[in-house]
């Protein structure tokens, strides 16, 4: 019985990641949810009490996963740089390749549980790149600063450099690039 409850809410979220990805937030109901996993709208809810409660689990998912991904990239590369670039490339790669998606996790307007999952999310890449700054300094390849001030300064750069090409359309591989060299300059990488 666990199992399958288990099962039918691993559905219900792939579902809403998938509507999410092609609609946005907007765009998402709980009945397109519970149709797509094919399943009675009522056993949606009874999962998830309401849309806030099903998409902050949406946004949880989804979320580690970009963050999952962001560190898989950077845990192959040796030096605080490559890190960084790294962590830049995914970041934006995956953006790139599911403009809605990332429109809908970093800037869409949604409820506030919702929002408090968006807040980890961007505290999740932060903590992950203080990491990866903190390591830099210590080694000499950067230059001294606060890492969980520069982490959150790059993440907020990363986001609010792509929403408007992600809301365009207009993103591309020049996008990635000028924001490696940017986020690089702002660290004090050596060029």
């Amino acid at each position: 019985m666990k199992a399958r409850l288990t099962a039918s809410r691993e559905r219900i979220v792939a579902a809403a990641i998938g509507i999410l990805a092609e609609h946005g937030y907007a765009g998402c109901s709980v009945a397109a949810v519970a149709e797509r996993a094919g399943l009675a709208t009522g056993t949606v809810y009874r999962h998830f009490p309401a849309k806030a409660d099903l998409f902050a689990e949406v946004f949880r998912a989804a979320s580690q996963r970009e963050v999952d991904a962001v560190a898989r990239a950077a845990a192959r590369e040796s030096t605080a740089a490559e890190r960084i670039r790294a962590v830049v490339e995914t970041f934006s790669g995956r953006a790139l390749q599911s403009p809605r998606l990332a429109y809908a996790l970093l800037v869409e307007p949604v409820d506030p549980a919702v929002e408090t999952q968006r807040l980890v999310f961007r505290r999740a890449h932060a903590a992950l790149l203080a990491g990866y700054i903190a390591g830099g300094v210590a080694s000499g390849e950067l230059p001294p600063q606060d890492p969980e001030l520069a982490s959150t300064a790059v993440v907020g750069a990363l986001a609010e450099a792509l929403v408007g090409p992600l809301a365009a359309g207009v993103a591309g591989p020049d996008t990635i690039g000028g924001l490696t060299t940017f986020i690089h300059r702002a660290l004090g990488v050596s060029p």
